[in-house]
């Protein structure tokens, strides 16, 4: 079926000498693999430039629903990043994000909300001039919220954030999957705000590490196969 779509490219493998297998994230069909013929030729109709993680395409494919591997009849990049590229800070939390995504993403079926957040997230963090400290942690939030686990909220304040079960407590769990104070203070605002209020949440390189580190056990919990972040360190090594 030829159709029109938006696409956002995860992970690109190599195929043959000059081709490789996209896999992308669109629109109206979920994560898709496809496969592009010559795209690291020089004069490619699209070219691997294109294909680098988070780039936003629009694209006219042919996908069969029959077929493990699709196909890109037409392409292009919009909007292109403007900030991303250069910024190295934001360039390390785009790895990040596209790692994550890489991990939660491969049994996702079409969802429109979900692409829709992905790709307003991403412009949001390619425009801001704020600080970026705190988006990847306040993604990871609002991303939970689309695959099922989103934390449970809490309108009194209690002491413990129970991993596990994903409930703020009054009680110590009897496991180690646990956030106690100063960071479930931390991780209530980082649940509770807009990215654009996240920049204002003041903590200590420390503090961000090990809440970012929780977070993704958190993830792992609740993710079959979740498995390790490889680009974890890069990205503390920034921050640092």
């Amino acid at each position: 079926m030829i159709s029109k779509t938006r696409g956002i490219v995860i992970k690109v493998s190599n195929y043959a000498e000059n081709s490789v297998i996209a896999q992308i994230f669109t629109e109206g069909f979920g994560l898709q693999s496809f496969i592009i013929k010559g795209a690291k030729k020089p004069r490619a109709r699209i070219h691997i430039n294109m294909l680098q993680p988070l780039h936003v395409l629009e694209m006219i494919v042919d996908v069969k629903e029959t077929s493990n591997l699709q196909y890109i009849k037409e392409a292009q990049q919009t909007p292109v990043f403007q900030d991303i590229p250069l910024n190295v800070v934001k360039s390390a939390i785009a790895l990040f994000l596209d790692e994550i995504l890489f991990k939660v993403l491969k049994h996702q079926q079409p969802d429109t909300h979900l692409f829709h957040f992905v790709h307003q997230s991403l412009l949001w963090l390619d425009q801001t001039e704020s600080s970026a400290a705190n988006f990847h942690l306040c993604f990871l939030m609002k991303l939970s919220r689309f695959l099922g686990y989103l934390p449970t909220p809490s309108t009194e304040k209690k002491p413990y954030f129970d991993l596990a079960e994903g409930i703020f407590t009054h009680h110590l769990p009897h496991h180690s999957y646990v956030l106690q104070e100063p960071h479930t203070s931390l991780f209530h605002h980082i649940l509770n705000s807009s990215y654009e209020k996240s920049a204002s949440i003041k903590m200590q390189q420390a503090d961000r590490a090990y809440l970012l580190r929780q977070i993704i056990n958190f993830y792992r919990l609740h993710t079959d196969n979740f498995g390790t972040i490889n680009s974890l360190e890069v990205l503390e090594e920034i921050f640092h």
